[in-house]
């Protein structure tokens, strides 16, 4: 039995081993830059007229708006048949293909394209993510969540990290791997990187697959939508009676809207605010992602010493300084200085949300995909909030700093509401 759960453990963390590779490369590091090099600076989409940052910031609300969407119905509907690694495996295979597709995205000419599947993946590993989150308090007890729930951030940063340093060597050095300056022209070592992020999530995904615990069936093998609604509903009816539950995902929500719209636009804004090129912004970003290793795991650490609240509240007054920074930053070093401040959080604030929801839901609940069903509604819905209002803020002030200090009211309002959990309200 021993054996058996170890080998399922190493099966959950190698699931952020795989997936995170399209957070870093897609969402992150490659390919924002690229969609603003490669796009005009004015975009006129049907009705739509905005500049490409603000379309992209639309884009990413609109695919998480779907997953809002969908995913409660999805996850009662695996809690009720048991189907929670048949979806995780579903949205994974999609995904993947989809960041597979957007090797073909080469200028104006395939927006289209490009606007589908980028939507596409960013929705079905938003989706997938609604199961591997459930089966966090199932593999441990509330004790060892932090810990495990860390170790998968790490991985996650890990494999990320070793993913986009492939692709950096290739992008830099073409000619090594018999890419001649013909294909150069046509951005194809950039291309190859997405079509590396497809690959990389579906082939370690297949691990997690394997090593995972089966599906069970729990009610039947019947799909039905009204029970996931009647499911997430019953979620919701313990949720609003538990006051601490209730709480934190109101600060969960806003600053989640905070630290998510930092992570998808953040490239953008160096571009387009401090000129920063695209190679610079791929050693910004790997600076952040290998000081978040460690952010996550010096996190832990500090919830165990004292709690995961009072950790919670020393990252929020940090971020809450990175905004100010952000809106003043004038110079790319003091960007860098910003970059490492925000991989100290941004890891440590990723592990510990999830660990902590997982101690303050009950105990042994027969339906707990539910319960991180409605986690993963309230994380979807603060990244089309705050994505959406940076890119709107953008839009109608024509410079992303008003949007980036508006990001502040987010985290002190998470502040607010974090405050009112206590730590006696957290499981041991």
């Amino acid at each position: 039995m021993k054996e058996k759960t170890s080998k399922a453990e190493l099966g959950w963390v190698i699931f952020d081993w795989a997936n995170s590779s399209y957070s870093l490369v897609i969402s992150t590091a490659i390919f924002p830059t690229f969609f603003i090099a490669m796009t005009d600076p004015n975009i006129q989409l049907g009705p739509i007229s905005a500049s490409n940052s603000s379309i992209y910031a639309y884009t990413v609300a609109f695919a998480y708006l779907i997953v809002c969407l969908m995913s409660p119905i999805l996850s009662g509907i695996a809690d009720f048949g048991g189907h929670r690694k048949f979806f995780m495996r579903l949205f994974t295979t999609l995904g993947s293909l989809s960041c597979m597709a957007l090797f073909f995205f080469n200028g104006m000419d395939q927006l289209v394209w490009c606007l589908v599947a980028f939507a596409g993946a960013a929705t079905c590993h938003a989706a997938s993510l609604v199961f591997y989150d459930s089966y966090l308090s199932e593999l441990v007890p509330p004790k060892r969540s932090d810990k495990l729930s860390a170790k998968g951030y790490a991985y996650g940063y890990v494999g990320s990290v070793i993913l986009l340093i492939t692709n950096i060597i290739i992008i830099q050095k073409p000619e090594w791997f018999g890419i001649g300056p013909d294909l150069v022209a046509k951005n194809i070592p950039i291309r190859i990187a997405f079509l590396a992020v497809g690959m990389w999530w579906l082939g370690f995904s297949q691990l997690s697959f394997a090593w995972l615990p089966k599906d069970r069936e729990v009610h039947g093998n019947t799909f039905s939508v009204m029970h996931g609604l009647r499911e997430l509903q019953k979620a919701w009816s313990v949720i609003k009676q538990r006051k601490e539950v209730f709480y934190y995902l109101s600060a969960f929500f806003f600053y989640s809207a905070g630290v998510q719209t930092v992570v998808y636009l953040a490239s953008p804004f160096a571009q387009k605010e401090l000129g920063f090129e695209s190679s610079e912004l791929i050693i910004v970003i790997l600076l952040l992602q290998i000081v978040a290793i460690g952010g996550a795991y010096f996190f832990a650490m500090v919830s165990k010493k004292s709690d995961n609240i009072v950790s919670m509240k020393w990252m929020l007054f940090i971020w809450i300084f990175i905004c100010i920074l952000a809106y003043q930053v004038e110079s790319k070093n003091m960007f860098y200085a910003i970059a490492a401040m925000v991989g100290l959080v941004i890891g440590g604030i990723q592990a510990i949300s999830r660990s902590t929801y997982s101690k303050l839901i009950p105990q042994g609940h027969s339906d707990l995909t539910c319960f991180f069903s409605f986690y993963d509604v309230v994380y979807y819905i603060s990244i089309v909030f705050g994505t959406f209002m940076f890119g709107f803020i953008d839009q109608i002030m024509g410079s992303m700093r008003y949007s980036v200090l508006s990001l502040i009211l987010f985290f002190c309002l998470g502040l607010v509401f974090i405050h009112q959990v206590k730590k006696h309200h957290l499981a041991e």
